[in-house]
């Protein structure tokens, strides 16, 4: 299941969100609705690294990409619509 919360949980309920990451799930944080990180293990983080097929350089280029056309919209997603955006991708939908 797919762990969304706001930004406040990772320090109030910091011990919850450390289990939830240490049993493998990652957790999404949010601000304002919007969704701003996702809390990982090691373990998962370094599995991603590792199946990554683009560089360093190339990661970076990507993530400007993303930067520059956020700044061009002024569209933004609701936390329940990243939630089911997610739900959908995660089922195949």
């Amino acid at each position: 299941m797919i762990d969304i919360r706001p930004e406040t949980d990772l320090m109030e309920n910091f011990d919850s969100i450390k289990r939830t990451v240490k049993s493998g799930n990652p957790v999404y944080l949010t601000e304002n609705g919007y969704g701003t990180m996702v809390v990982l293990s090691l373990e998962q983080y370094s599995s991603l690294m590792i199946s990554s097929s683009f560089t360093e350089d190339e990661e970076e280029a990507i993530l400007d990409e993303c930067d520059r056309r956020a700044k061009e919209s002024t569209r933004r997603y609701s936390h329940e619509q990243i939630s089911e955006k997610l739900r959908r991708s995660l089922n195949g939908e």
